[in-house]
């Protein structure tokens, strides 16, 4: 059972006569939970704690999937740039080898012509000096065949050397763009297989992932079921309470004072403080109002006030307190973190007794139950 501290006024308005005329039939129906909320809490607590582990893991693993991707992402990019590389430089082979081989078939064009002017001049180093200029018209004639036959000498030198230069220039050039692809494919190959092992390591921790969130699902139904079974053994205490109104039990609608200056059943549950130090509509504000609105003295267990803490409070404050009923006590229950506070209407004998309370079901609301006294403080306050 949650319940907090805090405030509240107003004249004692007696139980319904229906419940209080029906309360002996009813209590012969209801039978002591065995099972207590601080109990539920011990559990719930104990799995929200997985919960939160489960969680902080998943959480984690998200940040290591972000992170790999993100290196995937930086990956696939290079793997892009350089495979663009690769596309330009294989034009650019292609282009080369086209160039290679239209030098090629020019070198063996002027290969053939030389070889047709090697040929002439060879038939022409077969006559003499003598029968060259026997043959001349005249002196004039035979210097112009002399230099004729210097100029092409120095055209297949010339020629030569140009075929043997462009052949080097193109095949360095082919060289140089056939080892710049050779490392760019190589490099290709180890951004693809880091990219893979990227991919591989990313589908193994999404995976783990998926069995945390999994599992942080598997625990949210499991807290769901024990909060369900933590209501139902809070019934003990609870009783109509899901069909209560907001007002009830004599709870001012509206009332002066408190430590935050607005407390009654008319304001929103923990709205303000009572005149006790005790929140709004809560089950202590609601029995410290009673105990004062019957004349009796009501400390100011501001700060103090969990319902949990109050026999400590009533024993240090010389207030008897003990297992024994009597009509207008306080009923403790310590089941819980915040334990429960509840106003004896009467003793109805058989170990049950008629309470009335606020904020059975953590909703603000007055009810009334027939419970068994089993298991409850009684705080007699004088």
């Amino acid at each position: 059972m949650v319940h907090h501290t805090h405030h509240s006024t107003k004249p004692t308005v007696k139980l319904s006569p229906l419940l209080a005329a029906s309360a002996v039939v009813i209590s012969a129906l209801l039978a002591p939970a065995a099972v207590y909320a601080d109990q539920f809490d011990d559990m719930i607590n104990q799995k929200k704690q997985e919960q939160s582990v489960a969680q902080g893991q998943a959480s984690n693993l998200g940040a290591q999937a972000n992170d790999v991707q993100s290196q995937i992402n930086a990956l696939q990019n290079q793997i892009a740039s350089i495979q663009a590389q690769i596309d330009t430089n294989t034009a650019r082979q292609t282009e080369l080898t086209g160039q290679i081989e239209a030098a090629a078939k020019k070198l063996d064009e002027q290969k053939d012509l030389l070889s047709a002017n090697i040929r002439s001049m060879y038939i022409e180093g077969d006559i003499t000096p003598l029968e060259m200029i026997a043959s001349s018209k005249n002196l004039g004639d035979f210097v112009d065949k002399q230099e004729y036959r210097d100029r092409i000498k120095d055209n297949i030198s010339s020629t030569m050397d140009e075929i043997e230069r462009l052949k080097k220039q193109l095949d360095d050039q082919k060289k140089e763009v056939t080892q710049i692809l050779e490392e760019q494919k190589a490099l290709r190959g180890n951004l693809d297989q880091k990219n893979a092992e990227a991919g591989a390591k990313l589908g193994a921790i999404n995976q783990d992932k998926a069995q945390f969130d999994s599992q942080v699902q598997a625990l949210s139904k499991e807290i769901a079921s024990l909060r369900a079974q933590q209501k139902a053994a809070n019934a003990r205490f609870i009783g109509s309470a899901g069909a209560g109104v907001n007002c009830g039990g004599g709870y001012p609608g509206h009332a002066a004072g408190g430590i935050k200056g607005r407390w009654g059943c008319n304001y929103g549950l923990d709205d303000g403080s009572d005149n006790w130090g005790m929140y709004n509509r809560e089950c202590v504000s609601y029995t410290a109002f009673k105990v004062s609105q019957s004349g009796r003295n009501m400390p100011f267990w501001g700060g103090r006030g969990n319902a949990k803490n109050w026999p400590g409070n009533a024993r240090g404050a010389g207030i008897p307190v003990d297992g024994n009923p009597r009509e207008g006590d306080v009923a403790i229950s310590t089941a819980g973190y915040y334990g429960h506070a509840m106003y004896v209407e009467a003793v109805l004998g058989g170990g049950k007794i008629l309470i009335s309370q606020y904020n059975a079901a953590w909703d603000g609301r007055y009810s009334e139950a027939v419970i068994s006294s089993a298991g409850l403080s009684f705080i007699h306050f004088p």
